[in-house]
């Protein structure tokens, strides 16, 4: 499913036109993202957790020329599902 869908199928089940629908797949996106860049955590009960994972800086190679080379430190957004969301997919 692709966002298109995602959109299509929230105004369907939700009886909404799907301009209103895309908005608010938006909104949710964009409020999901602006507490991870916050460094906050976005809990759904019985969905999942949002949450943002420190990389630290490490040492690489160059699998072209194998010359060693520094990777740097990062922030990489994470999801754990959730028991409901487990539950539902088994």
């Amino acid at each position: 499913m692709n966002k298109q869908e995602l959109i299509a199928t929230v105004a369907d089940t939700a009886g909404l036109g799907k301009g209103d629908a895309s908005k608010a797949v938006e909104a949710v996106f964009d409020a999901v993202t602006a507490a991870l860049k916050k460094g906050d955590e976005v809990r759904l009960v019985g969905f999942g957790t949002f949450s943002v994972s420190k990389r630290k800086a490490s040492t690489g190679r160059n699998p072209r020329t194998g010359e060693p080379m520094t990777i740097k430190a990062s922030s990489q957004p994470k999801f754990k599902a959730g028991k409901g969301l487990k539950d539902a997919v088994n």
